[in-house]
């Protein structure tokens, strides 16, 4: 297992939920959720600035037979320009299927109902995200998902 932080992003329509592990990459842990549109990837630079991860994780919907559809495109064109601003941070598409189901039972389990489980769903999909990639390292011995590969970096 690589020693260092990692960040998991969990991309929305309306939202990004960001989570971080420890420095062991042990144990994912809520981070913040940022408002979609303009200034996202400005913080998402911040926030991979203030915690220096060795990666950022980013989630890539796909459907439950695998196969990809718009918003794993969105997603994909997403982590292609977050990989641009954040160079040499690496940048890694991990499958988040029922991630956000996942996020909202656990979240429910926990008491959360309504609207304070909505303001905090984001977050807990990213955890979910983050901590399979981080499982899945750990039990293989390679880092989890695909490379994001910029432009420059095809060329």
């Amino acid at each position: 297992m690589r020693h260092g932080v990692r960040l998991g992003i969990d991309p929305g329509d309306a939202r990004i939920g960001v989570a971080s592990s420890d420095p062991s990459g042990f144990l994912a842990t809520p981070l913040d959720t940022v408002a979609r549109g303009e200034g996202d990837l400005a913080r998402l630079a911040a926030l991979v600035a203030e915690h220096e991860p060795v990666e950022v994780v980013v989630g890539l919907p796909r459907s439950l037979s695998g196969r990809e559809g718009p918003a794993a495109g969105r997603v994909r064109v997403f982590a292609g320009e977050l990989a641009a601003l954040l160079a040499p941070v690496p940048v890694r598409l991990c499958d988040e299927r029922l991630s956000t189901v996942t996020a909202e039972s656990m979240l429910r389990a926990g008491g959360k109902k309504g609207k304070k489980r909505r303001a905090v769903v984001d977050q807990a999909a990213a955890v979910v995200i983050l901590q399979t990639a981080l499982d899945t390292e750990r039990t293989s011995g390679s880092p989890p998902g695909e490379l994001v590969t910029t432009r420059s970096e095809d060329a």
